[in-house]
C-alpha cells in the first residue's frame, strides 16, 4: 500500500481522541457475499464499525446522507449509475465522508476515473485484512492511499506521458546498436562501410540526442530500450525523469 500524503488539510473528523475513536464505515457493493466478507474483515478490527450497506447507486447515496460514515468503501461496478456516480455524489453532498474504492480493476482508465471523481484511495480486491484496515484508518485521517500495484501503474503511466521522444535516424540507430555490442569506431566504420570521421559524427549526434556523457552510458541506455541488433526503433524515449511517487 502506498501512502501519498494529505488529500485534504483536515481529516474527516476532529483530532480529539483520534487514536481511540471508532471509525464508521459504509459498504457499497452489489454482491451480497462481497459485502458480508468486507463486513467480517472490517469488524474484526476493534476501531472499525460498519454502519451501513448499499447495493446500488441510489441506495448508496441515501445511506451516505443518512448515516454519514467516516469512510465509504465503493465498488465501481454497482447498478444505477456506477461507483463513479457514488463518488461524485459523495464529494458534492457528503464531503466529510471519504470514499475508498475497492475494485477488481487495476487498469489506468478505471484508476484515473476514480481519482478524478474524488476518490480518497484505491485498493484492489486482492488486498488482505491488514491492508484494508490500514487503508480505512489512513483515509479516515485525511491521507490518500493507493494499492501498491495501482501506484506502480500510475507511476509507469506518468513516466510514459512525460517522456520526450528521441528521434534517431536509421544510421544513428545502426551506430548505437553496434556501440551497445561493444564495437569500437573503426569496427563500426568497417561494418557499415563508412569513414571513421562519419562514424564519429554519428556518435556525437547520438550522445547529444540521448543526453549521454559517454559511450558506456549510451550503450547501457541502448540495452535498456532494446536498441541492439536487428531493426532498432527510430524513435525511443531518453532517460526517464524522476517519478512523483515514493
Amino acid at each position: 500500500m502506498a501512502i501519498l500524503g494529505e488529500h485534504d488539510p483536515q481529516p474527516a473528523r476532529p483530532h480529539a481522541g483520534e487514536h481511540d475513536r471508532t471509525i464508521t464505515v459504509g459498504i457499497v457493493d452489489d454482491h451480497a457475499l462481497v459485502r458480508a466478507g468486507l463486513r467480517e474483515l472490517i469488524e474484526s478490527e476493534p476501531r472499525l464499525q460498519v454502519v451501513g450497506e448499499a447495493d446500488d447507486t441510489g441506495s448508496a447515496v441515501e445511506m451516505l446522507l443518512a448515516l454519514r460514515p467516516d469512510v465509504a468503501l465503493v465498488d465501481l461496478e454497482v447498478p444505477g449509475g456506477g461507483g463513479l456516480a457514488v463518488l461524485q455524489e459523495a464529494a458534492a453532498r457528503v464531503p466529510a465522508t471519504r470514499c475508498l474504492v475497492v475494485s477488481a480493476y487495476s487498469d489506468y482508465a478505471h484508476i484515473s476515473a476514480a481519482l478524478d471523481a474524488s476518490a480518497a484511495g484505491y485498493l484492489l480486491k486482492t488486498a488482505n485484512r491488514t491492508e484494508l484496515a490500514e487503508a480505512i484508518v489512513a483515509v479516515a485521517n485525511g491521507t490518500t492511499v493507493l494499492d501498491r500495484d495501482v501506484a506502480r501503474r500510475l507511476q509507469r503511466r506518468w513516466r510514459d506521458d512525460h517522456e520526450p521522444v528521441v528521434a534517431l535516424t536509421p544510421r544513428e540507430a545502426d551506430v548505437l546498436s553496434l556501440v551497445a555490442r561493444g564495437a569500437a569506431n573503426k569496427e563500426i566504420a568497417t561494418e557499415l562501410g563508412l569513414s571513421l570521421r562519419t562514424v564519429e559524427g554519428y556518435m556525437s549526434n547520438v550522445l547529444a540526442k540521448l543526453g549521454a556523457s559517454s559511450r558506456t552510458e549510451a550503450a547501457l541506455w541502448a540495452h535498456e530500450h532494446g536498441v541492439v541488433g536487428g531493426q532498432p526503433p527510430r524513435a525511443v524515449p531518453p532517460p526517464r525523469p524522476a517519478p512523483p511517487f515514493p
